[in-house]
């Protein structure tokens, strides 16, 4: 058995990206399903979304601070799995998970007539996906991310119409990866990794309003190369049996987005958002191990040859005195060919609706609440590892906010 580990620490990284992704880091984004990038809420999330709004803001300090509940329900798996052992029949569910994120965003006064800067800290990446007990725990047994980005970003007014913005990117990732291929004493095979990154990128935006009704807003967010150095205890029969060292460097793809919001005179706003993941730059998975056994074993590339994606966001908001009311669409694509989709990305195309609102506590200060119900597309697959279809898996989002001006 040549490889035993289909996906990496640092692959988990992209479990929240096309696939998994959580474009939603506010709960303005929950209740609009992201499609928060052109129209300007006078929120301190544009630092994120789109900084260059940043200025045409109130001439105030924004403060948004957002708790955010993510439940995974349980992927099925119908059908059968092959490994070393031959052809097994499956029908397996894995765990359901939950999980807690905090997300903040600044925005500054005006700095001086044309400048503002901003503060994003976010959790864009971060998933478990786990199979106990079952066919998938010899892929993945625990399949866990935790990221934090911090983003800060500057934005400059060009003029009343234009303004234009650019940020650094600093991702911290930490994760860990268990599988247990073989559980046999006699012939035991057993992988359990953990490390970490530091990695940097960048961000720009920009936003066009023609006129005080029409708003059109452009982002790109670059690569960034994951450079994940971390160990694993490795067993691997009478050949392996301890700790070593290993590294892996990956790209986190680069996002652009377009979009375009009207607003009417009844103050209800209709925003369209294009999205394009360039999910192409994962090619491969090679493992570096310093140990020539482990690197044998375990270090053999594996093809990926992801594809870029689409998803196609809709949001409308209705303003009122004291209430603010939304509600969002997403068509989303999966970036997994059915020739390498495993336990640990059991990916689809999604559908996501969701609805919130805010209301005005005082002229300072407002509260937010918002939920999001993301439905995966079941898929048949059929690839050297696994003929059948996964079902299930669809993703509830909860999440509350408030924002503070002074």
């Amino acid at each position: 058995m040549k490889k035993v580990v289909l996906l990496s620490l640092a692959a988990s990284a992209y479990l929240m990206a096309s696939g998994y992704k959580i474009p939603e880091n506010s709960t303005n984004a929950v209740a609009l399903s992201a499609a928060n990038v052109a129209h300007n809420h006078n929120s301190a999330d544009a630092a994120f979304y789109n900084p260059a709004k940043m200025v045409f803001m109130s001439d105030e300090n924004h403060i948004d601070t957002n708790l955010m509940y993510i439940g995974l329900n349980k992927v099925n798996y119908n059908g059968t799995y092959t490994d070393t052992t031959g052809v097994n029949i499956s029908n397996e569910n894995s765990e359901k998970e939950n999980f807690l994120i905090p997300s903040l965003h600044y925005v500054s006064k005006e700095l001086g007539n044309n400048a503002r800067v901003g503060l994003s800290i976010v959790s864009p990446a971060g998933l478990s996906k786990r199979w106990k007990g079952t066919q998938g725990s010899k892929v993945s047994e625990e399949f866990t991310l935790q990221t934090i980005e911090i983003n800060p970003t500057a934005a400059f007014k060009v003029n009343e119409k234009i303004g234009f913005a650019v940020g650094l990117r600093a991702l911290y990732s930490k994760g860990v990866v268990k599988l247990t291929p073989s559980a046999n004493a006699l012939v035991p095979v057993s992988q359990n990794m953990r490390g970490d990154s530091l990695d940097f990128g960048y961000n720009l935006a920009l936003e066009y309003k023609p006129t005080k009704e029409l708003e059109i807003g452009l982002t790109y967010r670059s690569k960034i190369d994951m450079t994940i150095e971390g160990d694993a205890d490795l067993e691997y029969r009478t050949l392996l049996n301890g700790n070593y060292a290993v590294s892996v460097s990956l790209p986190v793809p680069a996002t652009f987005s377009a979009a375009i919001a009207y607003t009417l005179p009844s103050n209800t706003t209709f925003e369209f958002v294009y999205e394009k993941t360039y999910w192409s730059a994962y090619q491969q998975l090679d493992f570096n191990y310093a140990n020539a056994t482990a690197e044998t074993i375990f270090g053999n590339p594996s093809a990926k040859n992801w594809k870029d994606t689409n998803a196609f966001r809709f949001g409308v908001t209705q303003e009122l005195d004291k209430m603010t009311f939304m509600a969002g669409l997403v068509f989303d694509e999966t970036p997994v060919p059915d020739a390498v989709i495993n336990y640990e990305l059991p990916d689809s195309d999604s559908t996501a609706i969701s609805l919130g609102g805010r209301y005005k506590i005082s002229k300072s200060m407002d509260v937010g609440l918002s939920a999001l119900y993301s439905m995966r597309d079941s898929r048949r697959v059929n690839n050297a590892k696994l003929v059948g279809e996964f079902t299930g898996g669809n993703v509830l989002i909860v999440s509350t906010g408030l924002s503070y001006k002074f």
